[in-house]
């Protein structure tokens, strides 16, 4: 796919569903008494993969277009799969859906396209076999095919090394069926999404600081939801507004939780010029609608506990920095090397074909700002924050960029380049 040199970027945006809360919303509503309704459900491939291996468990989805159904089978009602359940592309799928497998009374196996099997699963592993799960790599090397033979549970005390939303939240949902209490404690505190929305389903569930605790569950009941818009789709319109020349953009109706909102603050560090307005709670989750207008941005450091708050954003991130006087500096983000791509990698290489002065590091990327950036030939990995990250890069580059495999976008953000089209046209 093609993308040539624009300006003046000006109009309204809705973004797709939280993926995160898509997600969850279809797992928790599955193992729950009663029917969930799911509104402004996210259509992208890993959300059609989580609800394609509930289906396959024995729950009834409807489907209609973004408004999805699940008739919960309960906390035990979960069938055994008759093939090996499917993830595709989806982290959060394997991760979370390892948890609740754990504790069934059935022997299941999860496996996914090429860049799952590259994913680390040993972070859920070792939790889990704590527990008392069986959980095996079938390769043998950590990575999925995961077999998992649902045992007896015991609840633990876990001090996850890494900050990861996945790696908690696996180990929660596992607690559902443990005995005794599950804590997990992490380093920084991830995206809450899990620990707000188990509880509304009727969990036992505390969180303080960075510690959640949950308590064995007899069982969750249905709950109406409206998913909010996902920020880690905005941002490519943050960066856009702010990059592209003559712009002014509203995005509506984005999740904004507090967890989630670090490019909001990176951003307004970075003197851009982002406001909020129509600020409301919706579902358990705040919302709100975010307007920005080209700026001249500085250079800034992106580390420590804000890491966890933008993890997904940081490869758009890195492309802004490259619009801004003076140095960025992005650190502590050794977890973008082990997505859907190794994204420091993918991120210094591809910028630097562009005529970007990126220096890559273990745990980030150091970008030399004011660069003027050329059209090139990229590819995306299949990546399908790279692909957008790059279109975005293409109408801020003098010549023609040419993205390989930009189809990803299917995974997060289906309508992604027709929005492009009509902010271009606008």
């Amino acid at each position: 796919m093609e993308f040539s040199q624009k300006k003046g970027l000006r109009g309204e945006i809705t973004v797709p569903g939280d993926k995160s809360i898509s997600h969850r919303s279809v797992m928790f509503g599955a193992i729950s008494k009663g029917t969930t309704e799911i509104s402004n459900f996210l259509t992208g491939a890993d959300c059609l993969s989580t609800i394609s291996c509930f289906r396959q468990m024995g729950v009834d989805i409807e489907t209609d277009g973004n408004h999805v159904l699940v008739h919960g089978n309960g906390l035990h009602g979960l069938k055994a799969p008759s093939q090996r359940l499917d993830v595709g592309n989806s982290g959060t799928t394997t991760r979370l859906l390892s948890g609740i497998l754990a504790g069934q009374r059935f022997a299941s196996e999860l496996d996914g396209d090429a860049s799952i099997r590259k994913r680390p699963m040993r972070r859920i592993m070792t939790p889990l076999q704590s527990m008392g799960a069986e959980i095996t790599s079938l390769n043998q090397n950590d990575c999925a095919p995961l077999r998992i033979v649902g045992k007896s549970l015991k609840g633990i005390d876990y001090l996850s090394p890494v900050a990861s939303a996945q790696v908690k939240s696996c180990v929660l949902l596992a607690g559902l069926y443990a005995e005794g209490e599950t804590r997990v404690t992490e380093p920084e505190l991830s995206r809450n999404h899990t620990e707000l929305m188990l509880s509304a389903f009727g969990a036992d569930l505390t969180s303080s600081g960075k510690t959640a605790v949950i308590h064995p569950a007899k069982e969750l009941y249905a709950q109406k939801i409206i998913v909010p818009g996902d920020i880690s789709s905005a941002v490519y319109w943050v960066v856009a507004g702010l990059i592209t020349p003559d712009s002014e953009i509203t995005i509506r109706n984005v999740g904004l939780n507090p967890t989630r909102d670090g490019i909001l603050e990176v951003c307004r560090s970075m003197n851009g010029q982002v406001s909020v307005s129509n600020e409301r709670i919706q579902g358990g989750e705040k919302v709100g609608d975010i307007t920005v207008k080209t700026s001249e941005l500085k250079g800034t450091v992106i580390g420590g506990s804000v890491i966890p708050r933008l993890i997904d954003e940081l490869p758009t991130m890195a492309l802004l920095a490259c619009f801004a006087q003076g140095d960025t500096v992005i650190r502590d983000a050794q977890e973008l090397k082990v997505k859907e791509s190794d994204r420091i990698a993918v991120m210094v290489e591809n910028l630097t074909k562009m005529g970007a002065d990126v220096e890559g590091t273990e745990d980030g990327m150091v970008i030399h700002g004011k660069c003027r950036l050329h059209g090139a030939e990229l590819d995306s990995c299949l990546d399908h924050r790279i692909a957008m990250t790059f279109a975005i890069a293409g109408i801020n580059a003098s010549g023609t960029t040419k993205i390989k495999g930009a189809e990803c976008v299917n995974i997060s953000y289906p309508s992604f380049y027709e929005d492009l089209a009509r902010l271009t046209r606008g």
